[in-house]
């Protein structure tokens, strides 16, 4: 039954996502902020109320402090080496110095390289999360699912400047997403046997909620911007929130 969940979760997270992205994208592309603002919520939500707390209910409490610090730093070394960027507009750093429709689809294979070991370790993750718990699983999935509708609209983005048709596009989006499949299916294995060692493992993964909320999306949100946008950035940001607490307070009411 667990390995079900984690298979459903590794899906939703990976090519669903993908393609909820390229809907979002074909109806109106003013939605990525919002979706990134929610992602925010999700995001820090997840980790600093369900996941980061039942570490420090399970595991000694300076060994997960180190976890999570150790993990923010190993995704600032991985960001550095463009394998683990989150970006979620055509915009951003990796987009300005890799996109271009001249490059004869390079720039589109760094994301879809860089795009499916994300969704790999997003995968691992996941099976981590429910090994411990079918509640702790589904809040997880929630903020990947949160997040990675918004990155998939960036990578969305990229693919068709370096040249893909939108099939192509949403077809290579779809498949990197199925290495979080695999992830699901590999970190259900090799966690089960080391469930010792599952809180750190656990939050120094969760790092990247921190790192990519932090330091990659709460940046592209700091600009003036008229009062109403700025509201919407907070309702949105919020929301996100709002639904990891629903989702936590359904799930344990069970």
């Amino acid at each position: 039954m667990t390995l079900a969940w984690i298979l459903v979760a590794s899906v939703a997270g990976g090519t669903l996502s993908a393609g909820l992205a390229a809907v979002a994208l074909l109806l109106r592309a003013t939605w990525i902020p919002m979706l990134v603002s929610f992602a925010i919520g999700a995001l820090l939500g997840a980790a600093f109320l369900e996941i980061i707390p039942h570490a420090f209910e399970t595991g000694e409490a300076h060994k997960v402090a180190f976890s999570i610090l150790g993990g923010i730093f190993g995704f600032f070394v991985l960001e550095k080496l463009l394998l683990y960027r989150h970006c979620h507009t055509e915009n951003c750093e990796v987009h300005d110095q890799h996109a271009s429709s001249h490059d004869h689809g390079r720039s589109g294979t760094l994301i879809v390289v860089g795009d499916t070991v994300h969704n790999f370790v997003d995968g691992v993750l996941i099976a981590a999360a429910f090994v411990q718990s079918t509640e702790l699983g589904v809040v997880t999935a929630v903020a990947i699912i949160a997040h990675e509708i918004p990155q998939e609209v960036g990578d969305y983005i990229v693919l068709l400047n370096a040249g893909f048709s939108r099939p192509k596009a949403l077809l290579f989006n779809a498949l990197s997403g199925l290495a979080a499949v695999a992830g699901g299916v590999l970190g259900y294995f090799v966690v089960g046997p080391w469930e010792d060692l599952f809180p750190y493992l656990l939050v120094a993964a969760s790092s990247s909620f921190i790192y990519v909320a932090v330091a990659d999306l709460l940046p592209q949100m700091q600009r003036r911007l008229p009062w109403r946008e700025t509201a919407l950035q907070l309702a949105w940001l919020v929301c996100g929130l709002s639904v990891v607490m629903f989702t936590m307070r359904l799930l344990h009411s069970h």
